[in-house]
């Protein structure tokens, strides 16, 4: 694995509209390592399979695969996920879908960040990911079954 520099100024919190904020990946780990936070890896069960998967990430899918509809079991499971009151940290393929989930834990009472960036970060020149941000890329730890 190889890392490459994060492009945000710092690691602090960035303001977000209607969740708690935005984090990088690096940040986010170092909240789940001190016990402060849990990892909610939002994908799809199909993405974390195929693609890759953090381990000790608790797997809620926002949306389930085929067909990206919402996951009818999201709602409660963020809320036992949140229920001992600790951060709760959303993690994407990209950033995005982890946002949509963030505000709704927060609508639900929760704490809850958006990991910038994503698993995979977004796509570069080539229209590949992988290549300009993520977890991945940042060197964080991750495996492939």
């Amino acid at each position: 694995m190889h890392s490459t520099p994060s492009p945000y100024a710092s690691d602090a919190v960035q303001p977000a509209d209607g969740y708690a904020g935005d984090i990088t990946p690096a940040l986010a780990w170092a909240w789940v390592q001190a016990g402060e936070a849990v990892l909610v890896d939002v994908r799809t069960d199909a993405e974390r399979e195929w693609v890759g998967f953090v381990p000790g990430a608790q797997a809620l899918a926002w949306k389930q695969w085929p067909g990206m509809a919402l996951n009818g079991g999201f709602d409660a499971g963020i809320q036992a996920l949140g229920a001992d009151g600790k951060k709760l940290v959303l993690l994407c393929r990209s950033g995005v879908r982890s946002i949509a989930a963030a505000q709704r834990a927060t609508e639900l009472g929760l704490t809850a960040y958006n990991i910038l960036e994503g698993f995979e970060g977004n796509v570069d020149t080539h229209v590949h990911r992988g290549q300009t941000g993520g977890w991945k890329l940042r060197g964080l730890p991750w495996r492939q079954n």
